[in-house]
């Protein structure tokens, strides 16, 4: 299914928080300074947003960096998985990069082993690559993900990880 700006704003959740964002910031200089060479957006001026059980298992938040600036196409935002928490199956058109921040996380590519990621790992999921993301069972983890918007498009989210697939991950210490 393609989530489109609109339905993002609709659907009233997580990563809809970097469309909404996009959208209210894109419009207003609220939280901004600005002249004729930078702007410079203050920490805080963006609401965290919960993430959307659509969207998401487990516990998680969206806290929104930047997001498009025409003519530029990459948004971000840092997500937070409590322990066990993890991202549906997704595709970006364009790809996306993680940088892991915080925490012991797992990421999967469709028909490829779960990897462990830790703090300073940074990983690119080529355009189109099905995967997911999230913590470790028992730790949490924060990253920051990147990607570009292709059409008012930067995802297209699929079915969830089940708890089967999710329990083949390794162990983590």
């Amino acid at each position: 299914m393609k989530i489109n700006r609109r339905k993002f704003v609709q659907a009233g959740g997580a990563l809809l928080a970097l469309s909404a964002f996009h959208k209210s910031f894109s419009q207003s200089t609220k939280g901004k300074i600005m002249n004729n060479e930078m702007t410079i957006q203050r920490n805080g001026s963006a609401a965290s947003v919960e993430g959307p059980e659509a969207w998401f298992t487990g516990k998680t938040r969206i806290d929104p960096v930047f997001s498009p600036e025409d003519p530029a196409r990459a948004g971000a935002a840092y997500v937070t998985f409590e322990p066990g928490a993890r991202t549906a199956w997704h595709t970006h058109p364009l790809g996306q990069r993680l940088v892991v921040t915080f925490g012991v996380g797992l990421v999967q590519c469709e028909g490829g082993p779960i990897e462990v990621i830790r703090p300073g790992d940074v990983v690119w999921f080529p355009p189109e690559v099905k995967h997911w993301h999230g913590a470790a069972a028992t730790t949490g983890m924060t990253h920051l993900a990147v990607q570009e918007y292709k059409n008012g498009e930067a995802v297209t989210w699929l079915e969830h990880v089940t708890d089967e697939q999710y329990a083949k991950a390794p162990k983590v210490g």
